[in-house]
Formats: structure tokens, sequence, C-alpha cells
């Protein structure tokens, strides 16, 4: 099956998510991160994957929010860091990268 951006997956909770995402692994916090995102969301991708150990989820939040894309439209996955299990901490953890 070819996918393409616009393919998407249906996830447990009956939510499609789009199937290619961009990932920002070894992207640097700062400008570099920004063009990444706004390029990216500009030629239709809507699913950006980051995680807490990058340090570069600010970024990825204010390409976003600079995009005029409606938020809804746009999945972002991060990845909780090992020092964050358990149910109180990774709240914790969600929140802090949603803010």
């Amino acid at each position: 099956m070819l996918s393409t951006l616009k393919s998407q997956a249906k996830v447990n909770n009956g939510i499609e998510i789009p199937r290619l995402g961009l990932g920002v692994y070894q992207s640097p916090p700062g400008e570099i991160t920004l063009r990444a995102i706004r390029y990216a969301l500009k030629i239709g991708y809507r699913h950006i994957y980051t995680a807490q150990l990058y340090g570069n989820e600010l970024d990825v939040g204010r390409a976003v929010q600079e995009s005029g894309i409606p938020r809804e439209e746009i999945f972002i996955t991060t990845k909780v860091w090992k020092s964050y299990q358990g149910y109180d901490s990774t709240l914790q953890a969600c929140e802090k990268a949603c803010s």
C-alpha cells in the first residue's frame, strides 16, 4: 500500500492519525527546527513527532501556532523521558510538553 501525507490510520480510540509524520530527532532547538516544521506544514504534513529529550518541543509548538492551520488538524506526538514514568509523573510531563 502506498502511503501519502494524506494517508491515515485508525488508532484504538477511533481517531484517525496521519500515517506519515515528520520527526525532529537531532533537529537543534531554534531556527532550524522552526523552519523545518514551517516547511513541513506548508507542504502538507499534519503529524509531527518529537520528544522531551530533543529539547525542541517549544519550537514545534511555536511553528504550529504560526502556521495558521487549525490546531485540531495537526497531530503532535511526543515521548516521555524515563524519569517521568508513572501515572502522576507522566501527566506532569505531558502538561509541560503542552505549555
